[in-house]
């Protein structure tokens, strides 16, 4: 797939992204997806790397689909607040921190935007 940067070409990416997806994994990148808008209704949605990626002064968070695992990877999230403690994949990095949200489990929603609002903080401080 071809690399994409506009918003609006990004936004459509991401819909067939989510599309293609079987099941639990399409619903819930389309949840993910969902709940950082509304965490920051600014947010530009773009296509990197063959996944989506949301952005505000930099990048929030990637989604990647992998047959096991839907992951969510902040590029910042070393240095961001988790008091709910949802980061479970790549604890040990020097600066990213990730979510790997799997079949059946819930999103924990709060702590996720949560998240996503602290990204923005740390986006808008720099």
């Amino acid at each position: 797939m071809a690399q994409k940067t506009d918003a609006k070409s990004a936004s459509a990416l991401i819909d067939e992204r989510i599309a293609s997806l079987d099941g639990w994994r399409g619903e819930t990148l389309a949840r993910i997806r969902a709940l950082i808008q509304q965490a920051d209704p600014d947010i530009v949605e773009e296509w990197k790397w063959d996944n989506p990626v949301w952005s505000h002064n930099g990048i929030i968070c990637t989604g990647e689909a992998y047959k096991a695992a839907v992951k969510t990877t902040f590029p910042k999230g070393a240095s961001l607040p988790d008091p709910k403690g949802i980061f479970n994949a790549s604890l040990t990095g020097g600066t990213r921190r990730a979510i790997d949200f799997r079949e059946g489990e819930m999103i924990d929603e709060e702590g996720f935007v949560a998240l996503i609002k602290a990204a923005l903080s740390a986006n808008l401080a720099k």
